[in-house]
């Protein structure tokens, strides 16, 4: 929107405002940040047991998205990278980075009985690409 914000008021030194805004920035997008027609190729790329052709894999899918998905999702996770960089004093270890961000930035289209054990694939993609951010961008 148009609306202008004062980052200078109080209420944005909190983390967790910051952080909370963040994440609604991502959960209200139209379409996820790995767009629904990445989805599954997602999933099925993180089950893969071999780790050489699943990481082969996700890089590609990273490169197949969309410029602005690509773009976007560099910068994001080159800022998580910088968040688990101080976990001893954030508590917030790539696993919880990924718990927090994985249903947010990697959903299906619809909602499915599945979702649970989709929840604990969309966490490894996520856990995944914050592990290997050095080689997939």
């Amino acid at each position: 929107t148009d609306e202008q914000l004062d980052l200078d008021d109080g209420r944005w030194e909190d983390i967790h405002v910051v952080t909370g805004a963040l994440k609604l920035f991502f959960r209200e997008l139209p379409e996820p940040l790995v767009p629904f027609g990445h989805f599954d190729k997602f999933i099925a790329a993180i089950k893969m047991q071999d780790p050489i052709r699943r990481g082969r894999c996700v890089h590609d899918l990273v490169f197949s998205l969309p410029p602005a998905h690509h773009d976007t999702m560099k910068v994001l996770f080159r800022h998580l990278c910088r968040v688990i960089e101080h976990q001893e004093e954030n508590r917030m270890s790539v696993q919880s980075i990924a718990i927090v961000f994985g249903p947010t930035l990697l959903r299906p289209a619809s909602e499915e009985a599945s979702m649970a054990m989709h929840m604990v694939f969309q966490n490894q993609v996520v856990e995944h690409i914050l592990n290997q951010y050095s080689y997939i961008f």
